[in-house]
């Protein structure tokens, strides 16, 4: 008979990914954030975008996870564990990619030492920290079958997981500086959150299937996929809200809004609209493919990019044309500004050098093998699965 939970080979690959991102991590802590593509122009690059996806799907996961209690869905109830643990996993590599963006690591003390609580950026420290232990908490009492905390709980989760990413949106929101100053920034992320963490957890969910940790319903699939399709389109409604007014006579985000539909950063955008919106929401749209697990799955991916691209666009877009009117230009402090003979540029590019993606690829992998690791532990050892109807249950086995 065939073990339940994920090979040992599986988790051998990711951990050798996981390796090879510690030794360019190294690698950048001996040479600086000079070592990746960043620079003075572009000072946030693809950890932070990595950072804004995945603060997301964590999100979605625990609200998923929460609103069985709150709500009393009984049918969410059975995937409330896998869910959490998923959330566990991405806000864990959420904040690995914060840790790794900071450079200096050495030097985190003096965020507790001396806080400015006026900072964006210790708001959403706070608020990771608690969520993160949030989520430690209903594992465990999951794990003990302790359904009174965990409803209880749930109680505390929900905010405080729609709040994450509300804290995260405001980060880029209160920037005056830049493009991203909009009132509905929060909503917009709460919004992406909700399609892009419910599709992370199907795919989780199928995935834990196949490997026999879990077994699970059609019908609940199916309740899965008209509420994706629900969070697609609310998700639709507030960027739709958002080009409107950046496409409004006089708007100062009008520059914004040309590199987004024909610039730098309009295939992301295009295709957040096209294959991340449209397509998922007309696939599972017919309750005919909610049925049908392929097409759950190619919706839920497409969501899954379609929200990664949005991060793409929404982060970057801002730094194409830089707010320095009336002055020279930004230092850029690069090998090309210097044998340009002036240090000084108005415009600067930005594309992930090799050392910085394969970072990002290995904090990844540590929270794909710490995601297996977990499930082979938590839900393969002894919890309780997703029950299947008797007839598919045969056929399954």
């Amino acid at each position: 008979m065939q073990s339940k939970g994920f090979s040992k080979v599986a988790m051998g690959i990711f951990g050798a990914l996981t390796l090879v991102g510690i030794g360019c991590w190294i690698f950048q802590l001996m040479g600086g954030l000079g070592v990746t593509g960043m620079s003075n122009g572009t000072s946030w690059g693809l950890y932070i975008c990595t950072f804004m996806l995945f603060v997301g799907l964590s999100a979605g996961g625990l609200i998923v996870a929460s609103s069985a209690h709150v709500f009393g869905i009984e049918s969410f109830k059975k995937i409330a564990k896998p869910a959490a643990i998923l959330s566990t996993v991405c806000i864990c590599v959420a904040g690995m990619l914060v840790l790794v963006d900071l450079g200096g690591i050495q030097r985190i003390w003096r965020m507790f030492t001396g806080p400015n609580f006026l900072s964006p950026l210790l708001w959403d420290m706070c608020i990771i920290t608690i969520y993160l232990v949030i989520n430690i908490l209903d594992l465990v009492w999951m794990q003990k079958g302790d359904e009174e905390k965990v409803r209880k709980l749930s109680y505390v989760a929900l905010p405080v997981a729609i709040l994450v990413h509300s804290v995260t949106a405001w980060i880029f929101g209160l920037q005056i500086a830049k493009a991203w100053y909009t009132a509905i920034m929060a909503p917009i992320f709460v919004a992406s959150a909700l399609d892009s963490g419910l599709a992370l957890l199907i795919l989780a969910l199928l995935l834990l299937d196949r490997v026999g940790m879990v077994a699970l319903e059609t019908d609940l699939l199916s309740k899965l996929g008209k509420l994706l399709a629900t969070f697609i389109a609310v998700d639709a409604f507030f960027i739709c809200c958002e080009l409107l007014t950046m496409a409004y006579p006089g708007a100062s985000e009008s520059v914004a809004l040309s590199h987004m539909l024909s610039g730098a950063t309009a295939p992301f955008f295009w295709f957040e609209i096209v294959g991340g919106l449209l397509v998922p929401f007309v696939i599972l749209a017919a309750s005919k493919n909610r049925e049908k697990r392929g097409m759950i799955v190619l919706a839920s991916a497409l969501v899954v990019l379609g929200v990664a691209c949005k991060r793409i666009w929404l982060l970057f877009t801002s730094f194409i044309t830089p707010n320095i009117a009336g002055g020279p230009g930004i230092a850029g402090g690069s090998a090309a500004a210097r044998d340009g003979g002036s240090i000084w540029a108005t415009i600067g590019t930005y594309t992930p050098t090799i050392p910085e993606a394969l970072i990002v690829v290995g904090v990844i992998s540590l929270g794909v093998l710490l995601f297996m690791v977990l499930s082979n532990k938590l839900i393969a050892n002894g919890s309780e699965s997703v029950s299947l109807p008797a007839d598919e249950a045969v056929q399954t086995a």
